[in-house]
């Protein structure tokens, strides 16, 4: 395993956990995440040279950013790998990492591109979860002259992940994860730069922004390095979409300058039904969050109650945050959780409790 982040770790933890017999040897340039993934269990033993890792394993997975992906690939295919290897990768593009890995034909080595859409609002391995691909999309992108027999055995050496695994041709996944997620993050990057802009002649801004605001750009919190190489490997995915927002731009501008409210009824009603009709329950390529709102009085003790409960039913809080707090009104607090079924029974144990809690949509 090379690179152990939070998704290099769950994809370790859970291979682990269905081939517990497998030696599972670790790789990533932070010292002290390695000794970490030891010590969690993450990984058997960590090695400190590339080369040595490598040089007896059946199964290579590039778990670092898209281009060090490119640039690990360069690497590998100058070392004697076992005959019969399958090298992947879990990167968020897929065109160009699997035409660097070209390099490897004739080598009696199989390169097969993946990708788990799942994460975590968390990072690094000490948040890694054997559970965290759990019914989520695992996309793989062999290409024609794949032996599909290598295909297969990647699934079994993956299938302790539980995702879904779905074959897409390089292409079209940079296509479909481009709609998606890539260009979610540059929207909501987009509108934080705007009000951040704005903030300047109007000071009170960031204060009124703290709320739902904050929420719906959550995803603009993410690894400036990861988007950055994300971008650059899915430019032309990316500068279509952008060309195609700004005619829908241009279009809600025009509804707008017509006061038109019958068609802009419909523009937001149209919008409401396809997003309501989406899966609930499934994981896409942008993480879920998990989050339940409680309705508390503003007395002492009132947040440890609530955590005491959850405690109690050994249900596991991954994150916690007052939304409102104001002498004599209700506040609330945004709960979040690590799954859904978390949250359903946190949601069942606080109104057993008589606390008044509800779920976004």
């Amino acid at each position: 395993m090379i690179g152990l982040g939070l998704i290099g770790g769950s994809i370790a933890l859970a291979i682990k956990k269905e081939h517990p017999t497998c030696l599972l040897l670790g790789y990533d340039i932070q010292e002290d995440q390695l000794k970490m993934a030891k010590s969690l269990g993450v990984i058997d033993e960590f090695v400190t040279n590339i080369e040595e890792g490598i040089v007896d394993a059946d199964l290579i997975i590039l778990a670092i950013p898209v281009t060090k992906t490119e640039e690990m690939i360069d690497k590998l295919v100058t070392y004697k790998l076992k005959p019969s290897c399958i090298v992947t990768d879990v990167g968020s593009t897929k065109e160009k990492i699997v035409e660097k890995a070209k390099a490897f034909e004739g080598k009696d080595v199989t390169f097969i591109g993946g990708h788990p859409m799942a994460g975590s609002h968390k990072t690094g391995v000490e948040a890694a979860k054997a559970h965290l691909f759990e019914n989520a999309f695992y996309i793989l992108t062999p290409t024609e002259d794949t032996n599909m027999t290598k295909v297969i055995q990647l699934q079994n050496w993956l299938k302790g992940t539980k995702a879904k695994f779905i074959e897409l041709s390089p292409k079209q996944h940079d296509e479909l994860a481009g709609i998606i997620s890539h260009f979610p993050h540059i929207i909501a990057a987009s509108l934080v730069h705007q009000v951040a802009k704005i903030e300047k002649e109007q000071p009170l801004l960031s204060n009124l922004a703290a709320g739902g605001f904050r929420d719906i750009t959550r995803i603009a919190s993410a690894s400036p390095v990861m988007w950055r190489d994300i971008l650059i490997h899915n430019k032309e995915t990316l500068l279509e979409l952008l060309s195609r927002w700004q005619v829908e731009m241009d279009r809600v501008k025009n509804l707008i300058e017509a006061a038109d409210d019958s068609s802009i009824y419909e523009y937001f009603d149209t919008a409401k039904m396809f997003r309501d009709g989406l899966p609930v329950k499934q994981k896409g390529a942008i993480p879920s969050f998990y989050d339940l709102y409680v309705d508390v009085p503003d007395h002492p003790g009132v947040i440890s109650d609530v955590t005491g409960i959850l405690a109690r039913e050994d249900i596991s809080i991954t994150n916690i945050r007052i939304l409102e707090t104001r002498e004599d009104i209700m506040g609330v607090l945004r709960l979040s959780f690590r799954s859904d079924p978390d949250r359903d029974r946190a949601l069942a144990c606080l109104t057993d409790h008589l606390y008044e809690c509800y779920i976004s949509s």
